[in-house]
């Protein structure tokens, strides 16, 4: 049965790249193995091509997503990631993966955005309770709960989330429809900014007492 799901998951995933051409740049070679030596080579949207005469299988290759990963923080998750920071044979092809591990009864991917990505997400172990949010005026909530073999679709940009709400540990795999689709979680952009945003603005937009936005910042600004 995880062979099947890990097919589908994969299908999954090849089916994301579909998206990619609208947001990370079209590949015009073969491969454009990143490095980060600035003194060699062409800049392509942040990541220079290695030369193709020393470009190795390694380049394209990652080993480890199956093993599961400690969930005893405050979020109760942990998110592996595998873009071309980890794969550099992924610059310009427009797609990259993650593993999410959530610890039971309540284990969460907190509210976040990719502003470069399209979300894909399958689950493999546990229940999840997923869901977006559309953006202004409405800010209509679409959500699910997921089970083994179950796949959920998060649009670009749109804030998003999973919770366990199971009583065993759960994990999901999901495609990115960027090489590098970075990640915004909403609670640590806001409270913990460095610098701080002014926490009389904070108390203004969230409608709190002063000291609560203060004991907020307090707390995520720790946690940079």
């Amino acid at each position: 049965m995880k062979a099947i799901h890990f097919l589908v998951f994969f299908v999954l995933l090849a089916l994301a790249s579909s998206f990619a051409s609208a947001f990370d740049p079209s590949p015009l070679q073969d491969f454009c193995v990143a490095i980060d030596d600035t003194n060699l080579n062409v800049l392509v949207n942040g990541k220079f091509c290695k030369n193709p005469k020393y470009v190795t299988a390694d380049d394209f290759f990652y080993r480890g997503l199956n093993i599961p990963r400690p969930t005893n923080n405050p979020v109760g998750s942990n998110v592996t990631a595998v873009n071309v920071d980890q794969i550099p044979g992924l610059n310009t092809l427009g797609i990259s993966v993650v593993r999410i591990d959530y610890a039971p009864n309540g284990g969460q991917n907190p509210p976040h955005t990719h502003p470069r990505a399209t979300e894909i997400l399958f689950v493999q172990e546990g229940t999840l309770y997923v869901g977006f949010v559309t953006s202004n005026p409405n800010n209509t909530l679409f959500s699910k709960i997921l089970n083994p073999g179950d796949v959920f679709v998060f649009p670009i940009g749109l804030i998003h989330f999973q919770v366990n709400i199971g009583k065993i540990n759960a994990v999901a795999f999901a495609g990115l429809s960027s090489q590098n689709p970075g990640v915004i979680t909403i609670a640590n952009a806001v409270f913990g900014s460095n610098p701080p945003i002014n926490p009389f603005a904070l108390s203004r937009a969230f409608q709190l007492d002063l000291n609560v936005v203060k004991d907020l910042q307090a707390k995520f600004g720790s946690n940079k």
